[in-house]
Order: structure tokens, then sequence, then C-alpha cells
């Protein structure tokens, strides 16, 4: 069994995760790793359910989690899966998906129940304006790869309960994640300060400055980054760093406009990671 916090009845024993994509499967193998919680994973589409039944508890179960099995199970829509400590939404970001899975969720809460969107940039105050109970919301982004990272970034809309953050610090002490908080600006603090760099990155290789590989070596060995700029882009996904920086130059001003390299890879089908190709190559083991 994997090592994992003490078992504490004030603390969610149920956890929805909405959407099984890269980071919704990253918040599920976590949790399985680090808590003894039961996890039920929310994914609509039916050929992906199967791959994410045997996939998740392969993965959770290299991890120490033999029990995963037992406390795993994947679910083909919210009326499907149990009543939540607390769900946690890893859609897509686009607002008028996020806001129509939020309403549908916070039906399927426990009276103290939380409910937390994994968004990466959009305004935290507006998903939680179409909630009954706002108080019980609030955004915990996580980042990738989930299962191996030990940050998750709470961010708080003026309206949050101060018990649903505790909770919120709680539940992500319990997963072995160090929690730090942000106000809800465009962005937040990592997602504007992360995107800042990919993108000057991104400018950088149109430039002919210095080759991708270098540029992410450069920071790698120089500053002491896990991960380069535009290896993370591709990881996090060309298309989706794209929609995060149309949004915050709307909102922020043309610091943040994509540079014709990013749209153009995109319009490409050059996406990154789960497309094969993006700055990089990337073989099938790998995606």
């Amino acid at each position: 069994m994997s090592e994992r916090a003490d078992q504490d009845p004030g603390l969610p024993l149920t956890l929805i995760v909405i959407g099984g994509g890269t980071m919704g499967r990253g918040i599920a193998i976590a949790a399985l790793a680090r808590t003894p919680d039961r996890v039920v994973l929310v994914e609509t589409d039916p050929e992906r359910r199967e791959e994410l039944a045997l996939g998740v508890i392969s993965d959770a179960t290299a991890r120490g989690a033999d029990d995963a099995p037992a406390r795993f199970s994947v679910a083909g829509s919210l009326a499907d899966a149990p009543v939540a400590d607390l769900i946690v939404e890893a859609v897509p970001e686009i607002p008028e998906l996020k806001h129509r899975v939020l309403r549908e969720a916070e039906g399927q809460l426990a009276a103290d129940g939380i409910l937390c969107s994994n968004t990466s940039s959009l305004s935290i105050a507006s998903l939680a304006g179409a909630l009954a109970r706002p108080e019980r919301f609030l955004g915990m982004h996580f980042f990738q790869p989930v299962p191996d990272t030990v940050l998750t970034e709470l961010i708080l809309h003026p309206g949050v309960a101060g018990a649903t953050v505790e909770r919120a610090q709680l539940w992500t002490e319990r997963l072995g994640r160090e929690a730090i908080t942000a106000r809800d600006v465009p962005g937040f603090a990592t997602s504007r300060l992360g995107l800042a760099i990919g993108l000057e990155a991104m400018r950088m290789l149109e430039e002919g400055v210095a080759s991708a590989e270098d540029i992410d070596r450069g920071m790698r060995l120089g500053y002491q980054h896990a991960v380069g700029p535009l290896r993370m882009t591709d990881m996090v996904g060309l298309d989706v760093r794209l929609a995060i920086a149309e949004y915050l130059a709307a909102e922020l001003g043309p610091r943040f406009e994509p540079p014709r390299i990013m749209r153009d890879m995109v319009a490409a089908g050059k996406l990154g990671r789960k497309s094969g190709q993006g700055f990089f190559t990337w073989p099938a083991e790998e995606r």
C-alpha cells in the first residue's frame, strides 16, 4: 500500500472527478495513490470509459494503491455517480460548458460537501455566480503531470466560506501536496506567470534566438526549472494554451497576444503531446 494521510471523517471520503482528460485522469490517480477515498471519474465518451477504467487502475496500482480496483469506478454521467464529499470539475476551458457542469454537479454534493474547478484561467467569481450555494465553491488548480507534482493553487472568490477553504487545504495536504492561495484575477498567480514565460519562449523560437531544445535546456539548467517552457506547452496542449493566451490578452493586454507560430501550429493540428507533435516529437509511449 502507498503511504497515505490518516483517514479523517471530517475530510472528503467520496471524490468525484468530472472529465477524463489528462488532468481529470491525473487527479484520480493521485487521489487513489495518496488517500483511502473512493474515487469516481465521470466521462461522457463511451469509447474512453473502458480505457480510463483500466489505465487509471493500472497507474494507481503501480504507485502502491493495491486496492484501487475496489475504490475506483468510471461513470457515464453525474446521475450515475454517488453523492460526493468533494467534486473536482476538470472539463475543457469553455465557460458555457463549465457553468453547465458545475450547476449539475452542485446537486450531487453531500450537505457539507465542497465543489472545485480545475480551471487554469477562467474567473472563479463568474463560475460561482451560476451556483445556488457559491460559498461551497472555489478554484483548485492542479499541474501536470498531476501524480508527480506537489503544488495545488487554490483560487478564492469573495463569497467563498472559510470552512470551504479549510477543507480544500486539508484535502490538498492529504494528497501530499502544498497549497498556495491566489485572488480571483485573470490567470491567477501560476497560469499568468507560466504562460508569460511560454509565450516569450515561442517568440524567441520565431526570431531564431535558439532552438527549442536549447531554450528549454537554458531554463532547466540555468534556472532550475523541472520542465522547459516549450516542453511544458506541449504537455499542456498548444490549443489549451492558445485559448488561455487569447483570454488573458483580452483581459490584461497585448503582452499575452499569442505568437504567430502558436496559431500556425494549432491550425496544423500540432497540439503537443496529445497529437504526437508540437515543439517536440512525442512517441506513442510518452503520450
